[in-house]
C-alpha cells in the first residue's frame, strides 16, 4: 500500500493533531476566552485539513493518473475519491 512509505510521518501528524485537539479541550475546561479557543479549533482544522489534502494527492497520483493502471482501476479510484469529497464538502 502506498501511504505505508508515507506511514510515520502520517502518523506524526495525527499526533500533532491529537495534541492540538487536547490543546482545544483545555481551553474549554478552563474557560480560556473565545478567541483563544477559536484560534485553536482554527488550527485542528488547518491540520486536519492539510493531512487531508496530503492523503488525497497521494491517492490521486497512485489510483487515478498512475500509467498502467486499466481504465476500471482509474474509475474506481475516482469514485472512491469522489465519495470523500461529497463527504467532507457537507
Amino acid at each position: 500500500m502506498h501511504l505505508q512509505e508515507k506511514r510515520q510521518p502520517l502518523v506524526n501528524r495525527v499526533h500533532r493533531i491529537a495534541g492540538q485537539l487536547e490543546a482545544v479541550e483545555r481551553a474549554l475546561l478552563e474557560g480560556a476566552d473565545c478567541a483563544t479557543t477559536l484560534q485553536r479549533v482554527a488550527a485542528v482544522r488547518g491540520a486536519v485539513n492539510g493531512l487531508l489534502d496530503e492523503i488525497v494527492e497521494d491517492h490521486l497520483r497512485e489510483h487515478v493518473a498512475r500509467p498502467g493502471l486499466s481504465d476500471a482501476q482509474r474509475a474506481a479510484g475516482a469514485e472512491e475519491l469522489i465519495v470523500v469529497i461529497r463527504r467532507y464538502s457537507r
